[in-house]
This record gives structure tokens, C-alpha cells and sequence, in this order.
């Protein structure tokens, strides 16, 4: 019996005794009638399919996002490592379980990156694009630095939304530079600072900080509108001018693109156009980054879903 092993690391054959990460759980009934468990166990170094046959446990969806404690048999299913599980119960407050130890985190150091959100932040020179920024930022501040930034697709992981956030900022710092002819630099970097602060109250987060479902405003809004309603209401409190707030609403109900993609308004100034572009690049180039990790060099992909084609990865010169 192995305890503990790291997800990535166990064989077929491996027993196992450990504490996991409990995603996807569906009570499902077999052919035979019978019920049984499906899920995903995971921890910091990848995941791994799980089945409990003849299911009677009250373990089920409504855990999703807790951790467990699981023994039993890592098999060989198609090719693909499944977990047969002979026991399974929820981790309890004496089994010291930590949660750094269980979610994926990004690869970032929290405190350095959000001293170069602020940093920016408290760089604005327009004083009600700055005002308005620092006030919903103080109001989300916490949930922002932890919180993932996707429930999957892209930084869907602990700091997934503070890593997402700060690496767009860099972006948009630079290139309202290079294009400052046509970009306020204040409203671009308002924007998108802003942008996808509303997921924050968008999903429903598991205890260990991780994505369980769309909250009920989440689904009915989504986080554009949620954002937009949030610039709306603080301006007029603020008394921030009429049209910043207007120009900011439009930022973030625009930087999806597209209505397909959850736009609420095509892009239709200079500093949206930019704020959806860079949001493409920093959420594209991490869907390469996860996407790639399990491809061996000269290889490619799978079908990736969110990029709708195959990825190739070259081979190391």
C-alpha cells in the first residue's frame, strides 16, 4: 500500500491510501442495474479517473470540491489509468489535510504579483478611471488573489484569476505605449484590471478554493454583465463623469468579442478592441501551456475543444 503517492506518478497495480481532490463525482446505474460512483480524484501533479462499484456511500455531487480520503487499485482501463476504489469518506478536520497540497496552483509567487497589480493600479493617472478601479478592487481583493480564473478552459487553478489579471496588465501596459495614439492608457488598464473581477461572485467555490459550479447570478448574467452592472452603480456613487463609466461598462461587456463567445456588445472603441485581444493572447497561450504538457516532443495534440483543432509540439533544438 502507497501513501500519499502523487497522482501522475502511480502505475497500474498501485495500491493506494491517500488524500485527494474530489471533482465530477456522478452516481451512475450499470447495466446490471446497480449503482456506482464516477469521479475525478486530483492533486497538485494531475488527476485520475475513479470508480466505486456498487455504490451505497453518501458521497455524490454535492461534494464536488471537498477533499476525500481513498483507498484502493490503480488499473489499466483502454489504456487509460482508473482508480477501483474499495474505500472512499470524506477528510475530516483532524486528518490535517492542506489544501496547497491538493489544488493545482498557479506557477506564480501570490505576493509579487499582487504588488504589480497594485502597483499599476495606484500608477493611474486619470483620478476617476483610479478612483473607481481601486474601489471595486478593494472590494474583491481577497477572493481575487486565490480564486481561479475559470471553472475549466484556461487557469482554471488556485491564482488562476490573479496570474490571468497580472499577465494581461503587463500586456496592456506595453502596448498602450506603442499604440498610445489611439489608446487611453488609464482606460485600457482600468479595463482590464476589471475585466473578470465579477467571477469572483460568478462561481460557486469549494472550500479548498476551487470551482464547483456558476453561482444562480453567474448563469442568469454572466460575469460581463455582473462587472458592467458593479462600474455602473460605483460610478454614479464616485460621481465619476457619465461617459467614463459608460466606457468602461462597454470594456468589460465587450471583451469576449463576439455574442458567441458571451459579448454583450461587439468591441466598438480602441481600448476594447486591445482588452479583448490581449485577453485571447494570455488565455490562448495558457491553454498551449496545459494543453502541451502531456504531448511528447515531434507530436501532436488531441482534438483541444477550446481551440477547435489538434496542437503540435516541437521538438526540442
Amino acid at each position: 500500500m502507497i501513501q500519499n503517492p502523487n497522482l501522475a506518478d502511480v502505475r497500474p497495480g498501485d495500491e493506494i491510501d491517500g488524500f485527494y481532490l474530489l471533482s465530477d463525482a456522478t452516481v451512475r446505474t450499470s447495466a446490471n442495474g446497480s449503482r456506482y460512483l464516477s469521479a475525478t480524484l486530483s492533486d497538485r501533479s494531475g488527476s485520475l479517473d475513479l470508480k466505486m462499484w456498487d455504490y451505497s456511500l453518501a458521497i455524490g455531487p454535492e461534494n464536488n470540491g471537498s477533499a476525500v480520503r481513498v483507498r484502493g487499485q490503480v488499473l489499466d482501463y483502454r489504456g487509460t489509468k482508473q482508480l477501483n476504489v474499495r474505500q472512499l469518506r470524506l477528510a475530516k478536520e483532524e486528518d490535517g489535510v492542506l489544501a496547497e497540497n491538493l489544488v493545482p496552483t498557479a506557477p506564480i509567487d501570490q505576493d509579487e504579483a499582487m504588488a504589480y497589480v497594485e502597483k499599476l493600479l495606484s500608477g493611474l493617472q486619470d483620478a476617476d478611471y483610479r478612483k473607481l478601479a481601486e474601489t471595486l478592487f478593494q472590494r474583491r481583493k481577497e477572493a481575487f488573489q486565490t480564486v481561479p480564473a475559470a471553472k475549466s478552459v484556461h487557469h482554471g487553478f488556485r491564482n488562476g484569476l490573479l496570474m490571468h489579471t497580472a499577465n494581461m496588465l503587463q500586456t496592456a501596459d506595453f502596448l498602450a505605449d506603442l499604440y498610445a495614439e489611439v489608446i487611453n492608457r488609464d482606460l485600457l488598464l482600468a479595463g482590464t484590471l476589471l475585466h473578470d473581477l465579477a467571477k469572483t461572485r460568478e462561481f460557486d467555490f469549494s472550500p479548498l478554493g476551487t470551482v464547483k459550479d456558476y453561482s444562480a447570478e453567474g448563469r442568469l448574467l454572466g460575469h460581463p454583465v455582473m462587472g458592467a452592472q458593479e462600474v455602473a452603480a460605483a460610478a454614479q456613487e464616485l460621481g465619476v463623469p457619465q461617459e467614463k463609466s459608460v466606457l468602461l461598462q462597454h470594456l468589460l461587456l465587450s471583451h469576449h468579442g463576439e455574442p458567441e463567445f458571451g459579448a454583450a456588445v461587439l468591441p466598438m472603441c480602441a481600448e476594447a478592441e486591445l482588452l479583448h485581444l490581449i485577453d485571447m493572447i494570455d488565455s490562448r497561450m495558457e491553454i498551449y501551456a496545459e494543453s502541451l504538457q502531456d504531448v511528447p516532443a515531434g507530436s501532436f495534440s488531441e482534438k483541444i475543444y477550446a481551440l477547435d483543432k489538434r496542437i503540435y509540439k516541437p521538438r526540442e533544438t
